[in-house]
């Protein structure tokens, strides 16, 4: 019975999607999304887990598409412990579900939302695929390291939009997406929650403002660059930035 209702579930999300996808299928850019833990946390009520002081993975994203191929999504109920055994310890590390961390909930929301969509490409094809790549180019990356040794670190002082900005794209040679959250129009500054780094599908660094499509009515089509859900908006330019220490 509850393998009905999940095949059920499947087939509602792939009828659906099936009207929301519109061509090209393909995605063009792969956005690596890290999150600070302590200023995702100081959004979350009542339970989270920010004793964590390192930047961890919030998702890899492709530029196109949401929940694309439904025939894949029973993989991921009943797959997590099997076929990512290899890849658990670090994904615990590096991609905690910091609401839950026992749980495997948050990983099989990112695999429906995005995984299916990255499977579009030969390279991502599978759970193990998209994960490990995800884990790859975050280690590669390392920006907390990299945010460190320029003197970014967690503080009560503030710094500039520019400075932040400036050391990703002197160190990686593109520039990041930089995302805060925004207490309230008075408060004088913004909390630093999210930075966003850039792929090709070959893997190559990309700026993250290249590669947009336009839709028929001429907008840019870039929904897929900040996940509205979180709570994050592009950063200020002219506001203060708040990098929280871990609490």
């Amino acid at each position: 019975m509850r393998l009905c209702s999940l095949l059920l579930l499947c087939l509602a999300a792939y009828l659906s999607s099936s009207y929301v996808i519109s061509p090209p299928h393909m995605w063009t850019k792969l956005i690596l999304t890290h999150h600070w833990p302590s200023t995702f946390c100081g959004m979350e009520v009542p339970v989270c887990h920010p004793n964590i002081s390192y930047w961890t993975l919030h998702g890899l994203w492709p530029d196109k598409g949401i929940d694309c191929n439904s025939s894949l999504c029973i993989n991921i109920y009943i797959n997590v412990c099997c076929v990512l055994q290899d890849l658990l310890p670090d994904m615990k590390k590096s991609w905690p579900d910091l609401l839950s961390p026992m749980s495997t909930g948050f990983w099989k929301y990112e695999w429906h939302k995005h995984g299916t969509c990255a499977a579009k490409a030969e390279s991502l094809n599978s759970q193990h695929k998209y994960f490990s790549k995800a884990l790859e180019l975050y280690h590669k990356l390392d920006l907390d390291s990299i945010l460190t040794k320029f003197d970014i670190i967690p503080s009560e002082n503030y710094y500039k939009l520019s400075q932040i900005e400036g050391v990703i794209e002197n160190f990686y040679s593109v520039k990041p997406k930089i995302q805060c959250v925004h207490p309230s129009k008075n408060a004088g500054f913004q909390i630093l929650g999210q930075i966003e780094i850039c792929f090709n599908s070959d893997f190559t660094l990309l700026d993250c403002e290249k590669h947009l499509t336009t839709t028929p009515k001429g907008h840019l089509d870039n929904h897929i660059a900040v996940d509205k859900t979180s709570g994050f908006s592009v950063c200020d330019q002219d506001v203060p930035v708040y990098y929280p220490t871990p609490s």
